[in-house]
């Protein structure tokens, strides 16, 4: 399966009884973006709450669970191993693709992000239903049989940031906007400084995306060039690992036989390690 789906090519596979829809919508986000529709989804479309199905036990937002929480969250959910994961959100594309990368990081290939998410859904005119408040629980009706396997390569840990800076061995790509970046912008976490992590280069998400969707490949391809990031393996980073994850999906279209991977502490983590007053 490709990584990106248009939304007529979900229209088409709507049916398709292994195809396994997920609405990963949040109530709220730090970039502060508030959605053109709410309280309506694609046709049998499954809630996957991001906080729930983070690592609870961790003081950092949003990080990866364990190898065994994802499993059985994912089998609640009523998700097989031959289950083609269609991930979007209301946002265009915003948290899609963090849950597209979680699936990945646990094994599972069969994944895409549908592009332009419920706002080129609904231009299409396409099916949709009211969400309810049983629409946020996550157990289904019967349970699945999916099995995760966390593959390490898709993850780095502060240790291994660390150790680049020194032997820039591959190239630390941030995808907060350039005020963060640069510290000449608040962070919008309270009490976090802003700035960057050493040898790590800019790219705002927002950069890759047009109304909602990617930009075309040759557009993605243009920008990945200027950055001059050569054939080394690419190490994603934001804020707390989300929009990091629309940036690292933008490479993959573009540049497939590079290794990437997710800093998933991202800069809350390292400024609150590295940056200590």
């Amino acid at each position: 399966m490709k990584n990106l789906v248009s939304v007529e090519w979900l229209s088409e596979n709507l049916y398709n009884e292994n195809i396994f829809i997920i609405d990963a919508s949040q109530s709220n986000n730090k970039a502060g973006l508030k959605p053109k529709f709410e309280n309506l989804k694609i046709k049998n479309a499954h809630f996957f709450d991001l906080k729930k199905n983070s690592d609870t036990t961790n003081n950092l937002p949003s990080m990866l669970p364990t190898q065994e929480g994802f499993e059985k969250s994912c089998r609640e959910m009523g998700i097989n191993k031959n289950s083609q994961i269609i991930v979007y959100d209301n946002l265009g594309v915003h948290t899609s693709p963090r849950v597209w990368w979680m699936f990945k990081a646990m094994g599972h290939q069969n994944s895409a992000v549908l592009d332009g998410g419920l706002d080129a859904w609904l231009e299409n005119e396409y099916a949709t239903e009211a969400i309810t408040k049983t629409d946020e629980i996550i157990k289904d009706d019967f349970e699945g049989d999916f099995e995760a396997v966390f593959q390490s390569q898709w993850v780095k840990k502060i240790d291994f940031i660390k150790e680049n800076i020194q032997t820039k061995k591959e190239y630390i790509i941030d995808a907060r906007s350039e005020g963060r970046f640069n510290g000449t912008a608040k962070e919008p976490r309270k009490g976090l400084k802003s700035g960057n992590i050493p040898n790590s280069l800019n790219l705002p998400f927002q950069n890759v995306l047009e109304n909602g969707k990617y930009k075309s490949k040759e557009e993605l391809k243009n920008i990945f060039e200027k950055l001059n990031i050569e054939d080394k393996s690419l190490v994603f980073s934001c804020g707390s690992g989300i929009t990091a994850c629309i940036i690292l999906l933008a490479a993959e279209l573009v540049l497939p036989n590079q290794q990437k991977s997710i800093y998933d502490g991202s800069w809350t983590e390292w400024a609150q390690q590295m940056l200590k007053k």
